[in-house]
């Protein structure tokens, strides 16, 4: 029961919407806790016991953690000559809690989704090494929404620890926070203070959110069903054949899979955020028109938002503050110079982010590839900076200016491709062999020669993708230079409102990409 199906919203959706409205505000929270739980049930049947063990670990080690702060506070008091030493004493406490709560839901999460990878490549050292053992591998299936909901409760027990967040004495409110059904599936990963009380409060249905909630879904299924699912044939076609197709029609595939991948993961974003809209909650941005990046680092302070937030915050701020850094500061600053003090710690803080971004997509080495990718490129961005800005100082060139601005942009934008090249292609493999087949016979002939007509789309099809390419890009294009309208179409004045609400229902209703010849197409996100 994905965000785009028919099943959710013209059921499941509507249904709760009218029982959240009809039960007093105080129970409404139970309402959307048990519509999260009967959509995971939907899904993953008996693995929700994956979402009611992490919800219990997460309630539990949060009180823990908040019961402990106010030991510590009242020894204090009591014993205020002895404050540094108890302090010392209660925080190593307190940091053993945490570990270990965090230590329970990456176990739960590594065993479902990193075990048999981990056994694999154990198996295959051994064989290689002559070594007589074998790791056994089982049939596993990874819950949904596991990736997310765990991260975010990690958030959530981190923020408590760091007094950042109140700790919630209440279960059902922790539950909810981790199991509200718009977002179970594909995020986005909010923190508590984000979402929490929001879904508590059980705020009443009105027009005015049910307006802004509807357009918001009818422009992410425009984006998914439009262009998205029409662009996943061709993309199909060409990975899973990729050994017969070479030059521009590999080229064409990287680009076309970089774009289906982000009309559909925005798509449904747009959904789930406009779901939750009509409840009265408010989630976090996941998207900001990330093509009009002018770098790679650019690209991610634009692009799955909130993934990028949480590394951001849980690993990459920790990482820079922690022992090894800090020792690294002390003993290059002595000894080396500052630029290269600098390029080290560069090097150690980006690391483990995007060592942790690739292993978060997938137990596969192409998503490990993925994260050290761009690993190289930001650490190379981050080392180039002063060589960049001298370059432009010493030849007048002005950063804004529109011809240095597209190139930088255009740059951009093959950074992008061929990482979702590698990210898209079955095996780091076959990445590497789709790469290196772009440059063999490139001929931009076969984008109009006919060519594209056999990979089981007509024109009719690549029309109403292009078309729909530019209806987004005019948006984003809107939004991203703060033009007027880029406040919405609901800001608009009665015509324009209107003749764009039927010109979005139209779109989706008669050039969606379904019935008779369409292969309904699963949400992306939905598998990590």
């Amino acid at each position: 029961m994905g965000y785009h199906t028919s099943v959710y919203l013209l059921l499941f959706l509507p249904a709760v919407l009218v029982i959240y409205q009809l039960v007093p505000q105080k129970k409404r929270w139970i309402v959307l806790l048990l519509s999260g739980y009967a959509f995971v049930w939907m899904i993953s049947r008996k693995l929700i016991i994956y979402l009611w063990a992490a919800t219990l670990v997460t309630y539990y080690t949060a009180v823990r953690l908040a019961w402990t702060k106010q030991i510590r506070a009242a020894a204090v008091r009591e014993n205020p000559d002895e404050k540094q030493e108890l302090c010392a004493q209660f925080g190593r406490k307190e940091k053993r809690i945490l570990f270990f709560g965090i230590g329970l839901l990456l176990a739960g999460l590594g065993y479902v989704k990193y075990f048999n990878f981990f056994a694999a490549n154990m198996n295959l050292f051994f064989e290689t090494a002559g070594i007589d053992l074998q790791m056994g591998t089982g049939s596993l299936i990874l819950p949904i929404g596991i990736s997310f909901y765990t991260l975010q409760a990690i958030g959530y027990m981190t923020d408590v620890y760091w007094n950042k967040a109140e700790v919630s004495q209440h279960l059902g409110k922790t539950a909810l926070f981790l199991g509200f059904f718009p977002q179970i599936m594909e995020g986005p990963i909010s923190s508590y203070s984000q979402t929490a009380d929001q879904l508590w409060t059980g705020q009443p249905v009105n027009v005015n959110d049910l307006s802004r909630g509807t357009v918001r879904i009818l422009w992410g299924l425009f984006k998914k069903l439009v262009i998205a699912d029409r662009l996943y044939i061709f993309v199909r076609a060409v990975f899973d054949h990729y050994e017969e197709y070479h030059g521009v029609l590999v080229a064409a595939a990287a680009v076309a899979y970089t774009i289906q991948l982000y009309m559909e993961f925005s798509g449904c974003m747009d959904i789930v955020a406009g779901s939750a809209i009509l409840f009265g909650v408010s989630l976090p941005e996941n998207f900001r028109q990330p093509f009009f990046a002018v770098n790679a680092a650019d690209f991610w302070r634009r692009w799955h938002i909130t993934l990028g937030t949480w590394f951001r915050t849980y690993v990459f701020y920790p990482v820079s503050v922690s022992g090894p850094v800090k020792k690294w500061i002390r003993i290059s600053r002595k000894h080396l110079s500052v630029n290269t003090s600098r390029l080290g710690v560069l090097l150690l803080t980006l690391f483990p982010v995007w060592l942790c971004n690739g292993l978060w997509h997938g137990a596969k080495w192409k998503y490990i590839f993925y994260g050290m990718y761009y690993f190289v490129i930001l650490f190379l961005e981050g080392a180039l900076e002063p060589v960049y800005e001298r370059v432009l100082k010493k030849h007048s060139i002005l950063r804004k200016a529109f011809p240095f601005q597209f190139l930088r942009i255009l740059k951009t934008w093959c950074i992008i491709c061929t990482g979702e090249l590698f990210f898209r292609a079955d095996g780091f493999r076959i990445g590497v062999c789709m790469f290196r087949s772009m440059f063999r016979e490139f001929s931009v002939h076969e984008l109009w020669d006919g060519t594209l007509l056999n990979f089981g789309l007509d024109k009719a099809d690549y029309l109403a993708v292009f078309v729909g390419c530019l209806v987004v890009a005019a948006v984003e294009f809107i939004k991203e230079k703060k033009l007027p309208g880029s406040e919405g179409i609901r800001k608009q004045k009665l015509p324009v409102r209107w003749a764009a609400y039927y010109a979005l229902i139209l779109a989706v209703v008669i050039f969606g990409a379904y019935g008779t010849g369409y292969q309904q197409v699963d949400l992306i996100y939905a598998g990590f």
